[in-house]
């Protein structure tokens, strides 16, 4: 008897196909889906291979699930994506803020829209390529990070819910990127294996999120950079071409290594100051949320490549035992108990 019917995510990469692979061997019934969020007029970006916007990826992924039987479908989210990412990153950078899409496309299209369409299918669950696993503790169902840590990718997924989790399959989990280039390998897919990775936004060509927020309408007017005490330090380009923490491209020498340490939208004033003064202890997030056990500490990740430090949660403000560096309002704050992922929140 075979095993349940599932909706697969393909993008046409090495992930997504190895992920195939393994359900397929482990006797899964399997419907392939790629999606398109968005189209781009630059071709650099279908160059790059990029699932969101390059034919030639979405023909990849449909020739890979012909190749291993199974059935294959296109679907059109580009208005969705355009409602929910697309307009929440263009309004955050109006704002100051710095967004981070990928955690939006997850929540609102990968376990929006394909939830949808894996009912629309017949299928029980849904799979993905990310590297993560889930685990269940005291009937809850919870993210638990992937075997390979430097791949590891809960951070992007803490928005998913205990719905979500309970009908979805992370082949990749146990694995590193190395064992899966090598799977691809084994099943004849030589230059599958090799395929290059790209860690920009996948909607913004060139990773220049400049110019298209300036083509979303997005008007960028000089202002003044200030320093900690109000004080004139010369001018900026616009205060949606920064982000805090920033040294690179400020186009300013002051005499020492500078920093963005805050950025005020209203007032088109930047502020610059030393790497210490990007330090603090206190946090304050919105849309918390916690499903784990109050009497363990935690530990939050303020950004995808930062280590979680041990922090405590009280009225909408987390405090860290040790100063954290460069806190961005927009990105998300990711909670977690040993290796499961208990709760988030976005930095305001």
């Amino acid at each position: 008897m075979s095993k349940k019917r599932v909706l697969i995510a393909m993008s046409g990469g090495i992930d997504s196909s190895v992920a195939a692979m393994l359900l397929l061997e482990k006797g899964y019934e399997l419907v392939g889906v790629t999606f398109r969020t968005y189209d781009s007029i630059r071709e650099s970006c279908i160059a790059k291979e990029k699932g969101c916007c390059s034919i030639e990826s979405i023909m990849e992924a449909k020739y890979l699930a012909e190749q291993l039987g199974f059935e294959h479908h296109i679907l059109d989210f580009r208005d969705t994506f355009r409602k929910h990412v697309i307009a929440n990153f263009v309004d955050e950078y109006r704002h100051g803020r710095t967004p981070n899409p990928c955690v939006l496309c997850n929540s609102h299209i990968k376990w929006g829209e394909l939830m949808a369409a894996a009912d629309e299918y017949g299928c029980d669950y849904i799979a993905t390529g990310h590297y993560a696993r889930i685990a269940q503790k005291d009937g809850h169902y919870f993210l638990r990070k992937a075997v390979d840590k430097h791949k590891d990718q809960t951070y992007f997924l803490w928005m998913l819910t205990e719905e979500n989790l309970s009908r979805t399959i992370f082949p990749l989990g146990d694995l590193t990127k190395d064992e899966v280039r090598a799977i691809a390998l084994q099943h004849g897919f030589e230059k599958l294996s090799k395929k290059r990775e790209s860690q920009e936004i996948c909607f913004v060509a060139d990773n220049d999120y400049r110019s298209f927020l300036a083509s979303e309408g997005v008007e960028t007017t000089s202002g003044d950079y200030i320093d900690a005490q109000g004080k004139v330090l010369g001018q900026h380009a616009g205060y949606t071409c920064y982000t805090i923490g920033q040294r690179k491209g400020l186009g300013i020498a002051l005499g020492y290594p500078a920093f963005v340490t805050k950025i005020d939208a209203a007032r088109n004033q930047v502020t610059l100051g030393t790497h210490d003064e990007l330090y603090t202890n206190n946090v304050r997030i919105s849309e918390y949320k916690f499903n784990g056990d109050y009497s363990q500490p935690v530990f939050a990740q303020i950004r995808y490549r930062s280590q979680p430090s041990e922090a405590v949660y009280k009225d909408g403000v987390l405090t860290f035992k040790e100063p954290v560096w460069a806190v961005t309002p927009g990105q998300s704050v990711v909670i977690y108990q040993n290796d499961l992922l208990v709760g988030g929140g976005l930095i305001e």
